[in-house]
């Protein structure tokens, strides 16, 4: 399966994510796998426009996801998106492999505790990451390609 990165950034398609990982990775698809998108037609528009044309977005629910890979193989080298650990969670509960979650950004919000700079968590998002972790996946806080790599398991207690 062509899932070349695996990534969580709560602000899903913006500048970093096109002009750095998609080029980097030379991503052909991005699937936003996330619930309240999945079902906001407006957001998706805005999502689907502010990637360039040669760039295919398509947004799914979780479950919807699920069972859209126990059946479908992906061929088109792909970025997996998500806005937080838990619906990553869902899925390799759900039967995704990955190896590596890239944790881009979660922003500062009430009844989130900061990890670090650019990422804060909710306990259950919190408890959602050791879960991933003790699936054997590597958790890494990276922003973009050339910061440096913070082991996201490293700031949890």
């Amino acid at each position: 399966m062509p899932i070349n990165l695996t990534r969580i950034d709560d602000r899903l398609i913006h500048g970093q994510v096109i002009t750095t990982w998609v080029k980097n990775y030379d991503i052909e698809q991005v699937l936003i796998i996330n619930d309240k998108v999945a079902m906001d037609k407006v957001q998706q528009s805005v999502l689907t426009m502010s990637a360039p044309p040669e760039l295919k977005v398509l947004v799914f629910g979780v479950q919807q996801f699920i069972d859209i890979i126990k059946k479908t193989p992906i061929k088109k080298r792909t970025m997996l998106l998500f806005t937080n650990s838990i619906d990553v969670n869902k899925l390799i509960d759900g039967g995704l492999e990955i190896e590596k979650l890239n944790v881009g950004g979660m922003r500062m919000q009430e009844g989130r505790h900061q990890l670090s700079r650019a990422v804060s968590v909710t306990p259950e998002e919190k408890q959602a990451f050791k879960h991933i972790i003790e699936k054997n996946v590597k958790v890494e806080i990276q922003m973009v390609p050339k910061d440096p790599i913070i082991e996201l398991e490293t700031l949890l207690d």
